[in-house]
């Protein structure tokens, strides 16, 4: 987040979304419920799979285009 806002509007960002949670919870009745870092761990490296998994795939059809080729999806025919 502070690649496109900077460290102050990064920090203000974080803030907000803090307080709007906290105050959801407050006027819900919500309690915490720690998920553990596993829970996030995860997470993360389901993120960084689909983001890896973009990029090669935009890779993969900016390299066709450039060799003439055009990719289409393929259809899955059960046999």
């Amino acid at each position: 987040m502070s690649a496109k806002l900077g460290k102050p509007g990064a920090v203000t960002a974080t803030a907000h979304k803090l307080a709007r949670l906290v105050y959801s919870m407050l006027k819900h009745g919500t309690k915490y419920v720690d998920q553990g870092m596993s829970h996030y761990e995860e997470q993360y490296k389901k993120r960084v799979i689909k983001n890896i998994q973009k990029r090669v795939i935009k890779n993969i059809q900016k390299r066709a285009k450039q060799l003439g080729f055009k990719l289409v999806k393929a259809i899955n025919v059960d046999k």
